[in-house]
């Protein structure tokens, strides 16, 4: 895992501008750590950092091959679960290797397949090739989005960067956002659109998309997406095909020169990861780490509710125990949360979650002390449709995003001019139609089960980029990484195309998993009903926020205080605090992130 940040111009001799480069990549030290290094030339200026886990001595980057008097340059960030068997392929072809990196091996794809190379891997990554032959520049990402690459046309050239803050960084750059950015931040609320960088002039790479820049255009290729095909599969096929990818991907993704941990959180999906990954390593005498969430006071403040249905820490010590992990629970209070609720801020260089990503810091950053990576059930949820929203009416035909219900009250503070100005509605409707506009038909599906499909594709392609981004920012924040077997394509396209019929057919969420699992769990965690990734309660933590929030309504100063309507803030703190403070508590950390974003990073 790594950051990779660049300058490619065919008109400014690029060959002087260390200084630029370097304060670039120095933007996303974080995403490495343990090691830099900067390639240059008349018309590209490289950077990449770089975290040890796969091959520390020999996967130095950037990545360069000479073709003649050329370079075809690499930067690349992730890991590709395939490298190995790629490696033997192209070691048949009479390519010769000296180092054991992945980095390596898909600088020898490019060079043996050109760009249909990226169509054999399977992996999470995103990478820069600056390819000199041709002088074009290509920027690809994995098929799910698990890894980031944002980039922006600039003048005669293009520069990219891992995250938003490396683009940033150049002294070219200014951080404007103009009124579609604004309308995208309270129209979409932290669940953005995929592509769309916020900020004026920067664009993310979509998932399962690579660009060609030359120096005439820009070539955009979508190299994968989810396909409507019948499901012929009965539903005992279907269970051991889940199963089967799911042990390779898992093996794959232990692939480490570094230690490797697993969250636990007591929930289905990562309890069934953590038991496969912990009897892989018992075949090796090694014993997984593991480590689990919880909050101060949890026992006595928990409240179930729609995603929230019972605490994790009595499930984590059951599987703990039965996977025989080395287990660390994590402990939480208010005062952290409250503490470093900005945190998220500063990763994803726009407004963000607040505690639920201040505790994933949190936890993440006791991990890091004892490993370099982790694997996370992130991704079962959407893939396998565990939310209740797929079976819901009231979800299915609602005509928006599902998820919308959770940020109603984003665009509930604005003034009348911002409404105006902005229209978050009408922006989250223009964003809800595309969307489905992309769904792929199945002849002769109607009714429920378009809807959903419909649904399925929803979550996959809008909701699951949020999670991971969320996954990404905040390991990649702490220099850990954090890899997602839920999101190996190969699942992720069978499971779309399974009917919701099938996927609860023990009439329970996510019943073909819960069969995939048989003997990998106790059965108390097997059956255990779908608990979202925990919130804390504690109404001190809450309070904190909403005394935070009335001092931001009464500063003048407040950059954000030009969008806001005070009486309608202190109406909802007032009125509606004590009956939802869960619902208002994430309103009131957003309005508060959102200021402290276009204060910190000078928005204009």
């Amino acid at each position: 895992m790594s950051g990779i940040a660049g300058w490619i111009d065919w008109e400014r001799d690029l060959s002087g501008e260390q200084n630029v480069l370097s304060k670039m990549t120095n933007a996303i030290q974080h995403r490495g750590p343990d090691d830099e290094g900067y390639w240059f030339s008349e018309r590209a200026a490289i950077g990449h950092r770089r975290l040890f886990v796969i091959d520390p001595a020999g996967g130095k980057q950037p990545m360069v091959y000479r073709s003649g008097d050329h370079s075809i340059v690499l930067s690349f960030d992730g890991f590709i679960y395939n490298f190995k068997d790629l490696k033997a392929e192209l070691e048949n072809l009479g390519h010769r290797f000296g180092t054991e990196s992945d980095a390596e091996v898909l600088l020898h794809s490019y060079l043996e397949w050109g760009e249909d190379f990226i169509q054999r891997i399977n992996g999470a990554f995103a990478f820069a090739i600056w390819d000199e032959r041709r002088q074009a520049l290509i920027l690809a990402r994995d098929r799910i989005g698990v890894k980031p690459l944002f980039y922006k046309v600039h003048n005669s050239g293009v520069l990219f960067g891992s995250e938003l803050k490396a683009i940033l960084a150049h002294p070219e750059v200014k951080p404007e956002v103009d009124v579609e950015g604004f309308s995208e931040l309270f129209g979409m609320g932290p669940i953005r659109t995929p592509g769309f960088g916020v900020f004026r002039g920067i664009q993310e790479v979509k998932q399962g998309h690579y660009v060609v820049f030359t120096k005439e255009k820009a070539d955009h290729h979508q190299y994968w997406k989810l396909e409507s095909t019948p499901h012929e599969d009965d539903v005992d096929t279907t269970v051991e095909k889940i199963r089967e990818i799911l042990k390779d991907t898992v093996k794959r993704q232990l692939i480490a020169d570094a230690p490797i941990v697993s969250m636990l959180s007591g929930g289905l999906d990562s309890s069934g990861l953590t038991s496969m990954a912990a009897r892989y390593l018992a075949e090796e005498g090694k014993q997984l780490g593991t480590y689990s969430l919880d909050f101060a006071g949890s026992d006595k403040h928990f409240k179930a509710d729609l995603l929230h249905v019972s605490r994790d820490e009595p499930y984590v010590k059951i599987v703990a125990e039965y996977a025989n992990t080395d287990h660390h629970t994590v402990i939480i209070n208010h005062d952290q949360l409250t503490e470093h609720v900005f945190l998220p801020v500063e990763a994803h260089d726009l407004p963000a979650l607040g505690e639920m990503e201040a505790s994933l810091h949190l936890l993440f950053s006791e991990m890091k002390k004892n490993a370099a990576a982790t694997l996370s059930g992130e991704s079962a949820d959407e893939v396998f449709s565990g939310y209740p929203w797929f079976h819901q009416d009231e979800f299915l035909f609602s005509g928006t995003f599902p998820w919308s219900a959770q940020i109603r009250y984003f665009k509930d503070v604005l003034n009348e001019e911002a409404i105006k100005t902005l229209q978050p509605e009408e922006h989250r409707n223009r964003r809800y139609q595309e969307a489905v506009s992309e769904v792929p038909k199945l002849d002769g599906e109607t009714g429920i089960e378009e809807k959903q499909r419909e649904m399925s594709y929803l979550f996959i392609t809008r909701f699951l980029p949020f999670m991971l981004e969320r996954k990404d920012r905040i390991s990649m924040h702490n220099s850990f990484e954090a890899r997602v077997p839920f999101s190996d394509y190969r699942l992720v396209q069978y499971l779309f195309n399974i009917p919701y019929s099938m996927k609860t057919v023990d009439k329970v969420e996510k019943s073909l998993l819960r069969r995939a699992f048989k003997g990998y769990l106790p059965e108390e965690v097997r059956t255990r009903k779908k608990s979202a990734y925990p919130s804390t309660t504690d109404p001190v933590y809450y309070q904190n926020i909403r005394k935070m929030l009335n001092e931001l309504i009464e500063d003048p100063q407040a950059p954000v205080a030009l969008l806001l309507d005070k009486q309608k803030i202190r109406h909802i703190s007032d009125n509606l605090f004590e009956k939802s403070p869960f619902e208002v508590g994430k309103m009131m950390e957003y309005i508060l992130q959102v200021n402290k974003w276009m204060k910190d990073y000078n928005i204009s």
